[in-house]
């Protein structure tokens, strides 16, 4: 995200953020595992401050590490994500970040039974694309429920 967004790294190269918004906003947090690896991150919250609705999901953050990206695994992430919170969804990406709105238009298209809208926005000086659907829970992925 720092190619979009003012986010540099300490001296060292390490990167850090405040965190302390996470927790005050009641957002649930999901580390991905694969085997014994750490293999990705969500950030799930509510959806208010982009819809002024209240009770819709927001994918704040969602992140898979390259080696394990283009071979599903963000796809089964996203679908368990959105079958452990049943109910509205926006998935907010910048248009900028064309790799990252090709793969949430495929991973929404793909998840079962389940029809979206998907607009431009311009939030904040920023364009962005909003993928809008609603996750009745749990759903099959891949021959497998999930």
């Amino acid at each position: 995200m720092s190619e979009w967004f003012e986010i540099d790294t300490k001296a060292d190269g390490s990167y850090s953020y405040d965190t302390s918004a996470v927790w005050a906003d009641g957002c649930h947090v999901y580390l991905a595992k694969a085997g014994d690896s750490i293999a990705g991150f969500a950030i799930i919250g509510p959806a208010d401050e982009w819809l002024g609705e209240t009770g819709a999901y927001d994918v704040r953050e969602f992140f898979v590490i390259r080696r394990f990206r283009r071979h599903g695994f963000g796809q089964k992430m996203a679908s368990l994500l959105w079958n452990e919170h049943p109910g509205e969804w926006l998935i907010r990406v910048l248009e900028a970040n064309g790799s990252a709105v090709l793969f949430w238009r495929t991973a929404i298209s793909r998840y079962p039974r389940h029809s979206y809208t998907e607009e431009g926005r311009t939030v904040r000086g920023r364009t962005w694309r909003f993928f809008r659907f609603v996750s009745d829970g749990p759903s099959w992925v891949e021959g497998q429920q999930v």
